[in-house]
């Protein structure tokens, strides 16, 4: 039996974020350039957005572009952009009828990929069947520091007083903040870290860590992963036995 038929379709995880890491040890592997294994990558993009769409997931978050990532070979970021650029397909998210949405700082990208990323949020705006969230030129601590200086000026100005700042907020001067915090947050690649990705979102998110590099992602392994979140309790600082008490209600 595969993960796909085992899950139990009333538990769908509502956001799954995901780390798409190991595109280029799957290049390395087959002895091609790393954008090879990038140009494979898009292509699993497109196929999971469809299979979080088929399964109900109304919330899928996509680290493809970290602030850390600038400090990669100038050839290889250059080829990221062009890919970028050259995949911002409108016809597949309203196929889909599917929102497109972006966070991270969008204004250290070139002109022409921050004016095709807007346009396409424009044209998507008002479809809820899910929404697809593409992480670009993000970090977690650019954004926290950067909602610490929103509040600051807020206060600075009046308009808040510091006893005021409380998590909602905080939670609320986020770029996430039209979105609930992930209930599962996937890596791909073998490595088990978070990498600077939605720290405060996650404090109390389901992790998954697995093997596989991202080219070879597919909906079987994203089934494994909510397959493994759906085994687990969530309980959010209570006890067992609390937990099991708020599901009788």
């Amino acid at each position: 039996m595969t993960y796909q038929e085992q899950l139990d379709r009333k538990r769908i995880p509502q956001h799954v974020a995901i780390i798409m890491d190991g595109d280029g040890r799957w290049a390395e592997q087959r002895g091609k350039q790393h954008t090879e294994g990038h140009i494979k990558g898009v292509e699993v993009v497109r196929k999971i957005m469809e299979n979080a769409v088929e399964l109900g997931i109304k919330y899928l978050t996509l680290y493809t572009f970290s602030t850390e990532n600038w400090n990669r070979p100038e050839q290889e970021v250059t080829a990221l952009m062009g890919l970028l650029f050259k995949n911002i397909e409108e016809d597949v998210f309203i196929r889909n009828q599917v929102r497109f949405r972006v966070i991270g700082d969008i204004e250290r990208l070139p002109e022409e990929i921050q004016l095709k990323l807007k346009e396409c949020i424009d044209h998507t705006k008002d479809f809820d069947r899910s929404c697809m969230v593409l992480a670009l030129s993000y970090s977690s601590r650019w954004e926290i520091t950067r909602a610490a200086r929103m509040l600051a000026e807020k206060a600075v100005r009046g308009e808040i007083s510091p006893s005021e700042i409380d998590e909602k907020a905080v939670s609320d001067n986020m770029t996430t903040n039209f979105m609930p915090d992930p209930d599962l947050l996937i890596r791909t690649g073998g490595e088990i870290r978070m990498s600077n990705y939605l720290l405060w979102q996650s404090a109390y998110t389901e992790l998954y860590f697995c093997d596989t590099f991202w080219p070879d992602f597919n909906m079987e392994e994203l089934c494994k992963a909510i397959y493994v979140y759906q085994q687990r309790e969530r309980r959010f600082g209570k006890t067992g036995a609390q937990v099991a008490e708020q599901n009788q209600k």
